[in-house]
């Protein structure tokens, strides 16, 4: 009878000495082969993030990493976590259970809520935690947008995986999302927005801005398949020169092709190879638009904007801003769009003189925004004339325009009563009686920027009695 006693107490003290030991081998073990399974007919949350994190060091978590790139973030496809952990030896050391956390105490509504907040790389790993929150995170309501950014995403495959896992319910389709953002991503390629424009017809709003290695060849894919989409911002893709139903980018639109890109806001800035030609297909194609940004398409001249002006009449805002060859001309073109025009952004357009200024004044009385900084052609009589003409204005920028005095900000302050941002700065012939002028007048000046030009402390001072809610950039060191 002792023999059994005895291997009995050995067995006690092996096992209480040496069970946290063998509690971490378990978790360990259990941790990697659960995170190891991937699975297509069943795919649970895609973990987008880095595989080098602290946190997936000193053996925890290691074989995460889906590819062979050192440091780059992927996603990854992993099955649902366990409810408990099964193993009969983690039952025999399993402790009274601990006081529930105090947010699991929330209801599901509040959770859905809050998760809500959260990015989607953050909602990834939130799937990760216990069933309840892998259930949670994958609520519909969470996944009307996805967002991506960074330049060492794989951004390909995480959208692949989510749109699979997002087309579990409803086989290759994904109804719920509407926007995707995916800003600064240069792994972003044509495959990933393919992947998008076939399974999400519902999308509404893309955004790859910076992601410069798609080309028109995707952006065709996403309108043709992506009927509802509205809102495409491709600036600094520099490799799109053309929106188009039509794969060949000169083809134009035929009348009897019935069918129209429901685009409203554009945004092309820095797409430095785009060319009049292009600008007119994508007129054509994209009648609908209200928002345009053309910044720093260098290649566009005034032939373009009246082919802009042809097919696209209901435009509200417009910037060409540093397209060096628009001038006079262009302005006439763009003042045909008439009162619809509430913004408008000429900044550095150096053709442009007081006589592009009087054909947008004369015939776009609705005007509220204008930016002309660095236009030196423009003088008080333009301003005068835009004054006069324009009296709802309430933001205007005339910075870096020396021929612009105190004489043409006194016609401004008596005609424009609701302006509420003005910058003057480096404007060199202003000086602090035109300052006090303005201030006098408009009342609900909230900017004002005079930075670089020759302004006496007494008129800042002046400027602040009259306007209180004004906030005054300047570079004059005694005025504080």
């Amino acid at each position: 009878m002792w023999l059994p006693v005895k291997c009995a107490c050995f067995v006690s003290w092996s096992f209480k000495s040496g069970l946290p030991r063998l509690c971490r081998l378990l978790r360990c073990s259990f941790l990697n082969s659960d995170l190891s399974m991937r699975t297509l007919s069943t795919p649970s949350p895609a973990l987008i993030c880095p595989p080098n994190l602290p946190g997936f060091q000193n053996g925890r978590g290691s074989s995460t990493s889906s590819s062979s790139i050192t440091g780059e973030t992927v996603a990854m496809v992993h099955s649902p976590p366990p409810t408990r952990l099964t193993h009969p030896l983690i039952r025999l050391a399993s402790r009274p259970q601990k006081e529930q956390a105090s947010i699991d105490r929330l209801p599901d509504h509040s959770m859905v809520q809050i998760f809500s907040f959260l990015p989607t790389n953050q909602l990834c790993r939130c799937a990760r935690v216990c069933r309840r929150w892998y259930n949670l995170a994958w609520d519909p309501r969470l996944w009307r947008t996805i967002r991506l950014t960074g330049e060492t995403i794989n951004v390909d495959r995480a959208l692949k995986v989510l749109t699979r896992r997002l087309c579990q319910d409803t086989p290759n389709v994904c109804l719920m999302l509407e926007t995707v953002t995916v800003s600064g991503c240069r792994r972003l390629t044509d495959r990933g927005l393919y992947t998008i424009a076939q399974c999400c017809p519902e999308l509404r709003r893309l955004e790859v801005s910076g992601c410069y290695n798609i080309s028109n060849e995707a952006v065709f894919d996403v309108v043709s398949l992506c009927p509802n989409l509205e809102h495409l911002d491709v600036s600094g893709c520099s490799k799109v020169t053309c929106i188009s139903l039509t794969r060949e980018a000169s083809i134009k639109l035929s009348p009897l092709h019935g069918k129209q890109i429901s685009i409203r806001y554009l945004d092309m800035t820095d797409c430095f190879v785009l060319e009049d030609e292009g600008l007119h297909t994508i007129a054509a194609h994209c009648t609908q638009l209200t928002h345009l940004y053309l910044r720093r398409c260098v290649r566009l001249t005034d032939e373009g904007l009246r082919y802009l002006v042809i097919y696209c009449t209901s435009i509200k805002e417009l910037s060409v801003s540093d397209c060096r060859f628009v001038s006079d001309f262009g302005l006439r073109e763009i003042a045909k769009l008439e009162s619809r025009l509430r913004y408008l952004s000429i900044a550095h357009c150096g053709r442009v003189t007081d006589v592009g200024i009087r054909y947008v004044a004369k015939y776009c009385s609705k005007l509220r925004y204008l930016n002309a900084r660095g236009c030196e052609g423009i003088t008080d009589h333009g301003v005068e004339y835009l004054a006069k003409n324009c009296t709802k204005l309430k933001s205007l920028d005339i910075g870096k325009c020396p021929l612009v005095s105190d004489t043409g900000l006194e016609c401004l302050a008596l005609n424009c009563f609701n302006l509420k941002r003005l910058s003057l700065k480096s404007c060199e012939s202003i000086t602090g009686q035109g300052l006090q002028i303005v201030a006098a007048n408009c009342f609900d000046l909230q900017l004002l920027n005079v930075q670089d030009c020759e302004v006496s402390v007494e008129a800042l001072r002046f400027v602040k009695r009259h306007c209180k809610r004004c906030v005054i950039e300047h570079t004059n060191p005694a005025f504080f």
